[in-house]
């Protein structure tokens, strides 16, 4: 007698072709989606802005395309590639953001004669090729004056002196200001406040005075 196809009511997945999605398996993302709702997940459901990679602006073909496969984040040399998280909604989870806490991106001209390896390296082109520090913007800086240790009479100008693509400038005052038309989202500023470790926190600050934003926020 010729074998069953299925088995407790669950198809088997075939060895050619394309994957199979089990019963079980189905049943198991929709309850943990379901689940997800019940908890007020809802408000994460959505893909929201971030600050991507270069050649991954288009937000919505990035999210369609990327198949969380990390290969980015390996190959990066200066380690300012990171998976999103479920804050960042549930379709962006596991996709590559910018993380510019420590460093930032030249778009790999110093490492690989500027291709960014990321780029080289995505296998569904969800981060395209031809962007570059002059052509490809990744987000646009934003200074809390606020916050930042300049327009508190302390002198800092790190963010400034760190900036490669002169896209900041000093006022009369001395104080460091974006020049958003030339910026181009490369974290360089970021990587150097030190808002947070010179007092910014008494003053309520959770982040730097200086974050790089995403290009639609």
């Amino acid at each position: 007698m010729a074998e069953n196809d299925e088995r407790a009511g669950e198809a088997v997945p075939k060895k050619e072709g394309r994957p199979v999605i089990t019963r079980r398996a189905l049943c198991v993302g929709l309850g943990g989606t379901a689940a997800l709702l019940g908890l007020g997940a809802v408000r994460y459901a959505g893909s929201a802005p971030l600050v991507r990679p270069p050649g991954g602006q288009d937000e919505e073909a990035l999210v369609s395309a990327c198949i969380r496969c990390e290969k980015c984040y390996e190959v990066c040399p200066r380690g300012v590639i990171a998976p999103a998280h479920l804050e960042d909604g549930l379709l962006n989870m596991r996709t590559p953001v910018m993380d510019f806490s420590a460093n930032w991106c030249d778009w790999c001209t110093e490492e690989n004669g500027g291709e960014p390896l990321c780029v080289a390296s995505c296998p569904t082109e969800a981060l395209k090729g031809g962007s570059t520090p002059e052509t490809g913007v990744l987000g646009i800086a934003e200074l809390n004056e606020d916050l930042c240790l300049a327009y508190r009479l302390i002198g800092c100008r790190f963010c400034y002196d760190a900036c490669e693509y002169e896209a900041m400038a000093l006022d009369e005052n001395n104080r460091p200001y974006v020049l958003s038309d030339a910026c181009n989202g490369c974290g360089a500023c970021e990587s150097v406040c030190v808002s947070l470790q010179n007092g910014s926190i008494s003053a309520g600050a959770t982040e730097r005075a200086i974050i790089v934003r995403p290009l639609e926020s």
